[in-house]
């Protein structure tokens, strides 16, 4: 039985587009067929060569960016198929923030192969935007093979090693949520207990639901404790439960280093 699996970030407000008939020239895209990993699962990726000048976007671009949207199917026992997000930079536009990836990326994405054992076929779609002065979306659809005697991909590991900063690696002590409600939402202030970096900081809220829009975080620093304040609003357009254990909190340096956190306690 052929198996669907979906991996997608809300759209949230988006720049103008413009549909894309041909985008060779803007962007172009490979399978990195990968290898196989002693527990059975299988490590592959997309990779994304832009059209110099041109960016594409992170998982949770900002209030300008489109955000990528991995769709897969099997024929196999595939159980899930887990994407990786490179750390990205910040780029800012008279004030608005928008977070992604110039020249090029590569996604790594793991796939939980359920004990099958030989090639495994994936059949794919992804959707990304490219922009410079205007936004594309972009289709990428693929059908491949994912080979049993796969070698390691140097451009992977380096892919994979780029992922943000645990919790623990990053020696970050208590991290707080203080929740205020306002006329149409809530108002989210965190606190984090990390060392400051020396570069400049910006912080990425995602809540666990998808539907909660969510602003650009106003950051600030006392000391040993970033702070960022954020308004969220749910499509009810009124004050909502929020679930801080599955609130996801990104600090990112334009250093080319990130903290990825999950949850807060209340504040």
């Amino acid at each position: 039985m052929r198996k669907n699996m979906l991996i997608s970030l809300a759209l949230m407000a988006l720049p103008t587009l413009t549909v894309a008939q041909d985008y060779s020239d803007m962007a172009q895209f490979e399978i990195l067929p990968g290898w196989r990993t002693a527990d059975g699962d299988h490590i592959s990726a997309v990779k994304i060569t832009l059209k110099p000048g041109w960016i594409t976007y992170w998982r949770a671009p900002g209030e300008a960016g489109i955000p990528p949207q991995f769709s897969f199917s099997s024929d196999s026992a595939i159980t899930s198929i887990t994407p990786h997000w490179p750390v990205p930079d910040v780029f800012d536009d008279a004030g608005l923030q928008s977070i992604g990836y110039y020249d090029s990326v590569i996604f790594p994405l793991t796939v939980d192969a359920g004990g099958v054992t030989g090639d495994i076929a994936v059949t794919g779609q992804l959707t990304i935007g490219v922009c410079e002065e205007i936004c594309i979306p972009v289709t990428y659809t693929f059908d491949t093979l994912l080979p049993q005697a796969g070698t390691h991909d140097a451009a992977i590991t380096a892919a994979l090693a780029d992922d943000p900063l645990t919790r623990s690696e990053a020696n970050v002590g208590d991290v707080t949520c203080a929740i205020d409600p306002i006329s149409d939402g809530l108002r989210m202030t965190t606190q984090i207990d990390v060392a400051k970096s020396g570069y400049a900081e910006f912080v990425v809220i995602e809540p666990s639901d998808p539907r909660i829009w969510v602003s650009q975080a106003d950051v600030t620093r006392a000391g040993g404790t970033l702070s960022a304040t954020v308004e969220m609003v749910h499509p009810s357009g009124q004050p909502f439960a929020f679930d801080r254990s599955g609130v996801r909190i990104t600090v990112l340096g334009n250093n080319g280093h990130a903290i990825d956190l999950l949850g807060c306690s209340a504040g």
